[in-house]
């Protein structure tokens, strides 16, 4: 979805929300395009997900899937949501860089910290989607009628994908927003081109499942160990982890100038072996980057619910449209 003014909401009150979201994130248990379009998107998640058509299309809908709900108001503005301003340049490419390695990880910490918690709260939520005896719930499973998107109480199935959909969709957008599958553009690095990681692997510190059964200070401390020195994300305008909203990026490397992926015509996009190889490579990390995290989904419902074969039949609920029916 493309990135729009925010009219007639203020600065103050975009900062209560940043600052209210992350707060409840953190005590939870256990104008120019911003993220990969909803096109692009809903391209990445159908590709990872083998489910039945309706269940798809409600998490993976361009306007109005789950996946896709982080880019509405008041989401859209909070940049732990998108995976931003975890920008650095080391000394030796750029000296005086405004912005510590610490700080960039600290950033990047905020994003992975907002999918651990929608993590564990959608294995929380998968529970109602069965009795005690492991049968299908027609009731918490039907999705006969849209799901809201709203965070309030509702059906099961709409809780689990909107918490699925909501932590899933800043992990997509690291691959956009961010220099790990990049190839660098010829010519020195710098602010405008900064280096590239050229990594094809899952990155160790996106373990979201072996992270949410792990306390927050241990985790966090494993996963700081883990991010590469040269690893960045853009800076963008919107607010950062300590409440903070540049009013631009200059002396930064931007995710609009610089590292932005989000559409195949974007800057960074076209750079790299061949014309719009950094897109693909960025769209190829993220589908594989989904299915690995769909699976890790999956392998944790089998382990939390194994009685009566509970866990097994919260897949098939999330996985069919009509569960009730297919999960005998």
């Amino acid at each position: 979805m493309s990135r729009l003014p925010l009219p007639g909401r203020s600065r103050t009150a975009c900062a209560v929300f940043a600052a209210g979201l992350a707060a409840t994130l953190t005590v939870l248990p256990g104008g120019a395009a911003h993220a990969f379009t909803g096109d692009n998107h809903e391209d990445v998640t159908r590709a990872a997900l083998p489910w039945e058509p309706v269940t798809l299309t409600a998490m993976a809908d361009a306007h109005d899937g789950a996946v896709n709900a982080n880019d509405r108001r008041p989401y859209f503005d909070v940049g732990a949501l998108h995976c931003d301003n975890a920008d650095y340049l080391a000394p030796r490419y750029s000296a005086g860089y405004p912005r510590t390695r610490d700080e960039a990880t600290t950033e990047l910490l905020a994003c992975i910290r907002t999918s651990v918690a929608r993590f564990r709260n959608a294995v929380r939520a998968a529970d109602g989607l069965v009795d005690a005896h492991g049968t299908v719930r027609a009731d918490q499973s039907d999705l006969s009628t849209p799901c809201a998107w709203d965070e309030k109480p509702g059906r099961a199935k709409c809780a689990v994908l909107e918490q699925l959909g909501r932590g899933w969709h800043q992990i997509e957008d690291f691959y956009s927003h961010s220099n790990w599958s990049d190839r660098s553009a010829a010519g020195p690095i710098g602010l405008d081109n900064p280096p590239g990681l050229e990594r094809t692997d899952h990155p160790p510190f996106l373990d979201i499942r072996r992270y949410s059964a792990m306390k927050d200070a241990d985790w966090t401390r494993d996963a700081r160990g883990r991010i590469p020195s040269d690893l960045a994300t853009g800076c963008y305008p919107d607010f950062d982890s300590t409440g903070v909203k540049p009013a631009d990026c200059d002396g930064r490397v931007a995710h609009n100038r610089t590292l932005n992926k989000d559409t195949a015509a974007s800057a960074r996009a076209k750079t790299g072996a061949r014309a719009g190889d950094n897109f693909r490579r960025a769209t190829a990390g993220a589908t594989a980057e989904l299915t690995r995290q769909w699976n890790d989904f999956k392998a944790e419902l089998l382990a939390a619910y194994p009685d009566q074969g509970r866990g097994a039949q919260m897949v098939c609920a999330i996985v069919h449209d009509d569960p009730a029916a297919a999960c005998p």
